[in-house]
């Protein structure tokens, strides 16, 4: 395995559980502290400091350190690496998508013309 699936796995690891998600999104808004990070969920600061642990291992996130105030703050670098490998699938998908698009189309009635102004049947 390269480092670079490597840290894909790591990546894709960190983003499969909903928590991290959510602590992302949080800090795609901006930086925030890890007690600011757990006020939405109902969940124990150890517990949400291990959410951010490995969200810190997989290199989604970078801590300051500033005394006793560290905030965390979203690093984009390895969801960059997560598109760039998602992107290579694109193709696949919008061939599926346009086979589909045309099996549809087949299984549509065919549309009448509309009558012109005018004429009317008798």
């Amino acid at each position: 395995m390269t480092p670079d699936e490597s840290r894909l796995d790591g990546t894709f690891a960190a983003l499969s559980n909903s928590t991290r998600r959510a602590i992302l999104g949080r800090l795609a808004q901006g930086a925030a502290t890890v007690n600011e990070l757990a006020a939405p969920f109902q969940m124990k600061l150890p517990s949400i400091s291990k959410h951010i642990k490995v969200l810190e291992r997989a290199g989604l996130i970078q801590r300051g350190h500033r005394a006793q105030y560290r905030p965390c703050a979203l690093d984009p670098a390895p969801l960059e690496q997560v598109s760039t490998w998602t992107e290579r699938y694109r193709p696949i998908w919008e061939a599926r998508f346009d086979r589909m698009d045309d099996y549809l189309k087949t299984l549509q009635p065919a549309t009448k013309e509309p009558a012109t102004k005018g004429t009317t049947k008798r």
